[in-house]
């Protein structure tokens, strides 16, 4: 075979076998550590810490293993509990806001080094989750007062994201330099 096409079968399964670790990892902190908002009008009200490896694998591997990492990894989550209603607008704003973040905080030989770029990638990303999330309650309720209630649940997930993505990204480089 030609050096180049196993070069390239080699990345593509690199890629796939990353790809099915990061969903496994984002699923993982998604079922395993979540609690109900209290405060949501709907049943939906959850907060969960999958934004933590969501955020980091984002910064470190990019737009691409950020994607699907936070979209099939959290809408797996979605598909396998009661919130099966969110799976379709998860996989959507999930896997856009994991591609926003690694694009973002990766642009410009960045390589994901750029604490404000990070900031900034996070920052418009949870803007566009967001609208999603309202948009899609506002659209499976019909009630304005109920994709309101769900924001702040949406922001202390966030939050959550931020402060436990510094305790994962040095792990990731750790691993992304071993098995460059």
């Amino acid at each position: 075979m030609n050096s180049s096409i196993q070069k390239a079968q080699k990345i593509n399964l690199k890629d796939l076998v990353l790809s099915g670790l990061f969903i496994a990892i984002v699923f993982v902190f998604t079922y395993l550590i979540r609690f109900p908002y209290p405060f949501s009008m709907n049943s939906g009200g959850l907060i969960h810490a999958g934004n933590i490896p969501l955020f980091a694998i984002a910064i470190v591997f990019g737009k691409k293993h950020g994607a699907v990492a936070g979209g099939i990894g959290m809408a797996l989550f979605n598909l396998l509990s009661p919130f099966a209603i969110w799976a379709p607008c998860t996989l959507i704003v999930r896997g856009i806001q994991g591609y926003m973040i690694g694009a973002i905080a990766n642009g410009r030989d960045r390589n994901g080094n750029s604490t404000v770029w990070n900031t900034i990638a996070i920052l418009i990303s949870t803007i566009w989750m967001l609208i999603g999330y309202f948009a899609y309650n506002l659209l499976v309720f019909g009630n304005f007062a109920e994709a309101v209630s769900a924001l702040p649940g949406d922001l202390i997930q966030t939050a959550l994201g931020i402060a436990g993505m510094f305790v994962l990204i040095p792990i990731l480089k750790v691993i992304k330099r071993k098995y460059p």
